[in-house]
């Protein structure tokens, strides 16, 4: 549906307005929407589980993946390559590579 007026389209404030995926802006390789994302199971690069990503952080610098773990836990995974190693929207699933001292995180 079209709104051409500021009228028309006044009384949309405040609602929750969708675009079918077909619509939406086309992604570069690698690039991601929000909801693609949050879902994810997470697993380490030995294939262990470590959560479902919750939500995505936009912090200005690079995104953080906000990840609930098995036990409850929050954990905080930087978007950055070097930690995320695979991004497989089909399968549903999310490979990274999490620095040594990541039991210090938890």
């Amino acid at each position: 549906r079209e709104y051409s007026a500021r009228e028309d389209a006044r009384r949309l404030t405040g609602r929750l307005l969708t675009v079918a995926r077909a619509d939406a802006a086309p992604l570069e390789e690698g690039e991601y929407y929000v909801f693609d994302i949050v879902g994810l199971s997470v697993c380490d690069e030995n294939d262990a589980l470590l959560g479902t990503v919750e939500n995505v952080i936009r912090t200005g610098s690079n995104d953080v993946y906000a990840v609930r773990t098995e036990d409850g836990r929050e954990l905080l995974i930087p978007a950055l390559r070097s930690v995320v190693k695979q991004i497989d929207i089909g399968a549903g699933r999310m490979v990274v590579c999490l620095p040594d001292d990541v039991d210090e995180m938890l």
